[in-house]
């Protein structure tokens, strides 16, 4: 898909093939979590070579670590495409997720853009939202943001940058993938504990360090 916007004799063009999905599985206060873990490690190596997908998180939070305030286990994901992402909900891979915790709601995204950044392994993913201005031009605004998440992906520490767009809640999600707690963009950012990161086409996404 290729979005256009024109402002005055400048043709602009953002590419945005790609897609987030995100769910999560509220748990209770007495699970133990070290099934997550077990879970994450064990399936994870599974979607090591998943077709047409850029990384899958196995995510965890923690009553009262983070800033978490209840358990909770979550997948994030980035697809090559729309197609890749319904194709995936008719696999085992999916009917064994829905087997263990039943169909969560599942939300997606439209990529507005994604690179990957110097660091290596990812320990935490932290996400946050931000709404677009009811008056915002909204070509101007998907640009400022495509330029934002290029920056962030070039800090130290950071292993993948993305930003995606919400078109119901008209919000820009951000999912900031890094080796440590200290990347942490603010102190608003949910912050995640990553048991498995899978990434079979992670190293396919642009760098987004200086040239």
């Amino acid at each position: 898909m290729i979005f256009r916007y024109r402002d005055c004799s400048t043709l602009l063009l953002l590419r945005i093939p790609m897609l987030t999905a995100h769910y999560l599985h509220r748990l209770p206060a007495d699970y133990d979590l070290n099934t997550i873990r077990t879970r994450g490690k064990t399936r994870g190596a599974l979607w090591d070579a998943a077709p047409e997908l850029y990384f899958k998180g196995f995510l965890l939070r923690e009553t009262g670590k983070y800033g978490a305030t209840e358990n909770s286990y979550s997948s994030l994901y980035l697809w090559h495409s729309a197609q890749a992402f319904a194709d995936f909900l008719l696999t085992d891979r999916y009917r064994n997720v829905t087997s263990s915790f039943g169909r969560a709601p599942i939300e997606t995204r439209v990529v507005l853009d994604a690179h990957r950044g110097p660091g290596l392994q990812a320990q935490f993913v932290f996400e946050e939202t931000f709404d677009i201005a009811r008056d915002a031009d909204l070509g101007q605004a998907f640009i400022r943001e495509a330029e934002r998440n290029r920056t962030e992906a070039a800090r130290p520490g950071v292993v993948a940058s993305v930003t995606a767009l919400d078109t119901q809640g008209w919000r820009f999600s951000r999912y900031l993938l890094a080796e440590s707690v200290e990347a942490r963009p603010g102190d608003a950012a949910i912050a995640y504990e990553v048991v498995h990161l899978a990434k079979p086409l992670l190293h396919t996404l642009p760098d987004g360090r200086p040239a």
